[in-house]
């Protein structure tokens, strides 16, 4: 029996993959960016892990909030959008099926081709080739908003757990230097997976992260070093 061959493209991570690199990273920075913020406005360390904790706890079910508000949006575009098409189909069908072959002579096919396409793949299933072909939605690049959300809260609170670990382990007066340049390590660690993950240019991308993260943390910490003088 010949074994069915399956390829297993970097495409088919793209939902769960962007909002979890989107979630660990915004961990990272906004967490350590509020620690460093506080530290440098002169806080102790209790009072540090507990920003750094309300920063992780809110900024969690803000991500998963959000990332489900925004990929339950594009679900009800993408629903909306195939009901239309299932009533086009119904009132003229014939309309739809030169519409599609039309799409497959703009693909390269030749007409006489491309009408046999369009109308085999219409008596196999109509609405899921113009779903597919027309509208371009498919099973790749569907909205899956539970999935995005778990996956941005998920990979926000691991993030955002980095940075508190860091204040938990480090010691002296150097709490801010710590963490940010721990955090730094672990944005660029982020960045090269990422990039991996997805078929990318890690250093492009380790740099990309490193340098936004770099940005937040300085701004946050002038911040916090000039309410702290001002105190």
């Amino acid at each position: 029996m010949r074994k069915r061959h399956h390829e297993a493209h970097k495409s088919q991570r793209v939902g769960w993959l962007r909002a979890a690199v989107l979630g660990a990273n915004d961990g990272i920075v906004s967490t350590a960016s509020l620690v460093v913020g506080v530290a440098a406005a002169n806080a102790s360390r209790d009072n540090i892990l507990i920003a750094g904790v309300a920063g992780l706890v809110g900024g969690a079910m803000s991500m998963a909030a959000g990332e489900y508000v925004s990929v339950s949006s594009q679900a009800d575009t993408e629903s909306a959008d195939i009901e239309l098409e299932r009533e086009e189909l119904q009132n003229d069908a014939k309309h739809e099926l030169n519409e599609l072959t039309a799409i497959y002579i703009h693909r390269g096919l030749e007409p006489l081709l491309a009408k046999q396409v369009a109308d085999q793949l219409t008596k196999h299933d109509a609405l899921g080739a113009h779903v597919r072909d027309e509208l371009g939605i498919s099973e790749i690049n569907a909205a899956r908003p539970v999935q995005a959300a778990l996956a941005s809260a998920t990979s926000f609170s691991v993030g955002a757990a980095l940075p508190l670990l860091t204040v938990l382990l480090a010691v002296g007066t150097r709490l801010p230097w710590i963490v940010a340049g721990t955090s730094l390590l672990f944005l660029a660690g982020l960045g090269v997976v990422s990039a991996i993950a997805g078929g990318a240019n890690p250093v492009v991308a380790a740099v990309r992260v490193t340098f936004w993260g770099a940005l937040a943390m300085g701004v946050t910490a002038a911040i916090g070093a000039l309410f702290g003088v001002a105190a």
